[in-house]
């Protein structure tokens, strides 16, 4: 990796440096202005604000989590058109947030991160820029998501392919579908939004699939304008929403999936309702035969939808569950010698996280320990899934055992309490330097770990899942395994002493 020479000056510029402009980095930059800390700068990659909600905008894009859920519990939207909102709408209420509480003047956009280091003697962040720049801070935030690094699959002759080639993260609007022969690998959350809608134009379409889905029923519906009024009037409705969408997502996905040796039957009852979905939506039996996993339910992050398993029965659309050899100039040859021609490539094959997300760019902390070094040679963690020892001053949201519930809302409030609780203490001490201590880094740990031991992730049979919950050393790393509520309730209240302050 590359290396870099610290060029700051005896006093950083900022108080904070913020990298991401998602709704992590905003609810981060939140937090600092209500602590006092106005004085930061947010630095993005991409053009405009929204992370994942801008860089996004294939056809049939949606958020997968109820909208009253998708949100900040503090800044409600009442004018969501779905309960599940289109794309479009998420971009939208970014813009909103960032208006509403004065981000915009604090954002960079095309700005490209390569690297920070942590200066000892000065006790601030170096924090390098594409093109030379370097800015200095007392804090460094990373909130450049979970989910931020396209994957592009490692397929024999796919650089000779003569026709289009786009992949789901980067959509490229003048890609035409209509009567064109269309291929789409990948059958993930994102495929399943993503090929119903390339089904109802191409001519052809085959669905190359390594690891089918679990999909349940998807209870979608037009909110009425008299509702969004309502919610808009009476805020306590749309939180009432909220809390019974909440609390029936963790009985369902986070109870059966974290808890499943105590609510074996909920995980249950889950796979029973995503089988029964299954043979209501599709005719064929050996179609049906090839859509349904053969791991357990949560293993892999399963989703919901009413469209994309009938459109298996469409006679223009064919399932492909053998393997791909080679990619050709016009078409795709399968392991059994078959071969299809096809016009336009789709590629709906996820994102990278553990190999080059966690971190999305170089971190140098004390005594130059490489952050991404380091987590792959020893294991991947992070104390409450916020800080890390050896990291000073450094607050990194997307982060092992940091994703809590099934909403990202959930998680990004969670952090964003445990910033108040911080910081508060930093300022009762009038200190400006905090590191959490390896003690309550490791107890942390192995309390996280040991919680684990209870989950589908150990008790269910996962082996065929390749999900990205595990880690390249097969430990599901990425959720944290105690209940919503729980989260929340220790991220106001971690012993101080875990840190110590400077």
């Amino acid at each position: 990796m590359q290396q870099y020479r610290n060029t700051a000056t005896a006093t950083p510029r900022y108080d904070a440096v913020i990298v991401g402009a998602g709704f992590g980095g905003m609810g981060a930059a939140i937090q600092l202005k209500r602590l006092g800390l106005d004085d930061f700068v947010i630095l993005e990659r991409e053009g405009d604000l929204g992370g994942t909600w801008h860089v996004n905008r294939y056809p049939g894009l949606a958020v997968d989590i109820a909208s009253f859920t998708y949100s900040y519990s503090f800044e409600p939207n009442p004018y969501w058109s779905r309960v599940f909102a289109p794309g479009a709408e998420l971009k939208r209420y970014a813009g909103h947030v960032a208006h509403k509480y004065g981000l915009r003047r604090h954002m960079r956009f095309s700005t490209v991160v390569e690297g920070a280091r942590w200066d000892e003697a000065g006790q601030y962040w170096t924090v390098h820029v594409r093109g030379g720049e370097t800015i200095t801070a007392r804090y460094l935030l990373t909130a450049t998501g979970f989910l931020s690094q396209p994957r592009t699959p490692d397929i024999d002759g796919i650089e000779t392919f003569r026709g289009m080639i786009v992949h789901s993260a980067d959509w490229d609007d003048s890609c035409e579908l209509a009567g064109r022969r269309v291929a789409v690998i990948g059958t993930g959350a994102t495929a399943v939004q993503l090929i119903p809608e390339v089904a109802r134009e191409a001519a052809e379409l085959t669905v190359y699939q390594r690891t089918p889905i679990w999909v349940t029923p998807k209870l979608d519906w037009r909110i009425p304008r008299p509702v969004q009024r309502l919610f808009a009037r009476v805020p306590v409705t749309q939180r009432a929403a909220r809390m019974v969408n909440s609390a029936v997502l963790e009985a369902i996905m986070v109870v059966g999936v974290l808890h499943y040796r105590q609510a074996r039957f909920t995980n249950k009852g889950a796979e029973l309702l995503a089988r029964a979905h299954l043979r209501r939506q599709v005719k064929d039996p050996e179609v049906r035969r090839r859509l349904t996993p053969d791991y357990s339910f949560g293993c892999k992050r399963p989703t919901f939808s009413n469209e994309y398993l009938r459109t298996f029965n469409l006679p223009h659309v064919r399932l492909e569950t053998t393997p791909i050899a080679r990619v050709e100039p016009d078409g795709i040859v399968t392991a059994d010698g078959r071969r299809t021609a096809i016009d336009v490539l789709l590629l709906a094959t996820g994102f990278d996280l553990w190999d080059v997300n966690f971190p999305a760019f170089q971190i140098t902390g004390r005594d130059g320990r490489d952050l991404g070094s380091w987590w792959r040679t020893t294991r991947f963690q992070a104390y409450q899934g916020v800080t890390m020892p050896g990291f000073p001053n450094l607050i990194s949201l997307n982060s092992p055992y940091s994703y809590s519930g099934l909403s990202y809302f959930t998680t990004i409030e969670s952090q964003m309490r445990h910033m108040k609780r911080l910081f508060g203490e930093l300022r009762r001490r009038r200190a400006t330097t905090f590191e959490v201590t390896r003690r309550a880094n490791d107890e942390f740990l192995d309390r996280v770990t040991a919680r684990l031991a209870d989950s589908v992730f150990v008790l269910g049979a996962c082996a065929s899942a390749r999900s990205y919950y595990f880690n390249q050393h097969g430990e599901p790393a990425l959720l944290r395994p105690t209940p919503t509520l729980a989260t929340l309730r220790e991220a106001g209240r971690f012993p101080l002493d875990a840190y110590t302050y400077a």
